[in-house]
């Protein structure tokens, strides 16, 4: 009886520790390729829990408008409702990666139900996409062993992000977002916010939306180039070889140059 009372433990333990890269600090300093660090030089823009007729249109006009390519995270019962606007961002230009399919804390997951989350969304992404899904960001940014694995045997790589404007509350102003995103905001990093409020307050998709020209002119003068995850870190060789069928980078669509990537 102890000696099972135990191995549940220690099984609990080892699907919990990755947890610890959840904490923003401890993530960028021991693992810095997993929260999106990159080139300098450029600035990998992602959004996380779309696609959303009400919202993610509205984000899609700003950024063909200042000319940025982003990556979208996209989850699956979102695209299950509306896979059109799926195939708008795919075809605006912008990279469409998995967030899974619910929205939902992986601790409280077994590996089998944590596989066929991600599975289910990765295929729906490729479908949808016509492209096979490179990047993979767990919901609320919490990676477990379970999901590790899961990406390894789906040939997914995970990300997640080096500064987010906490922008998951309607209330929140404006300018309290930019603070909390500028506070570890860099070249070379990975931002995250939200066009969508799926998991959020009503209307919080509001406060990212009007961020984003202020992200967008800090890059400007600084000349870092926002852009895809795509263009901002290449996955590993092994696995885009081993990738059935042609790529096309998302991030080399209608602009060329400026500040999109």
């Amino acid at each position: 009886m102890m000696g099972a009372a135990a191995a549940v433990v220690v099984g609990a333990a080892v699907q919990a520790l990755p947890t610890v890269l959840t904490c923003g600090a401890v993530r960028r300093r021991l693992c810095p390729r997993l929260s999106g660090r990159g080139p300098v030089t450029r600035l990998a823009l992602t959004f996380d829990d779309g696609p959303d007729r009400a919202s993610t249109p509205h984000f899609l006009r700003l950024l063909e408008r200042e000319q940025v390519s982003a990556t979208f995270f996209l989850l699956g019962v979102m695209l299950d409702r509306d896979p059109g606007l799926g195939r708008e961002v795919a075809a605006a230009g912008h990279e469409v990666a998995v967030h899974g399919w619910e929205h939902r804390n992986l601790l409280g997951r077994s590996p089998a139900a944590t596989y066929t989350d991600i599975a289910r969304a990765r295929d729906r992404v490729a479908a949808v996409a016509g492209v096979a899904p490179v990047w993979y960001r767990p919901p609320y940014g919490v990676l477990t062993t379970a999901a590790l694995v899961a990406c390894r045997r789906l040939e997914l790589t995970p990300r997640l992000w080096t500064a987010w404007g906490r922008d998951w509350e309607a209330t929140r102003p404006t300018e309290s977002i930019w603070r909390t995103l500028v506070k570890d905001l860099d070249g070379g990093g990975t931002v995250l916010l939200h066009d969508c409020d799926h998991a959020s307050t009503p209307g919080a998709w509001r406060g990212a939306l009007a961020v984003l020209p202020r992200l967008i002119t800090w890059a400007s003068e600084r000349d870092v180039t926002i852009g895809t995850l795509g263009a901002h870190q290449v996955p590993d060789a092994s696995r885009q070889r081993r990738r059935d069928g042609p790529r096309v980078d998302a991030s080399i669509g209608r602009n060329g140059g400026g500040r999109s990537g």
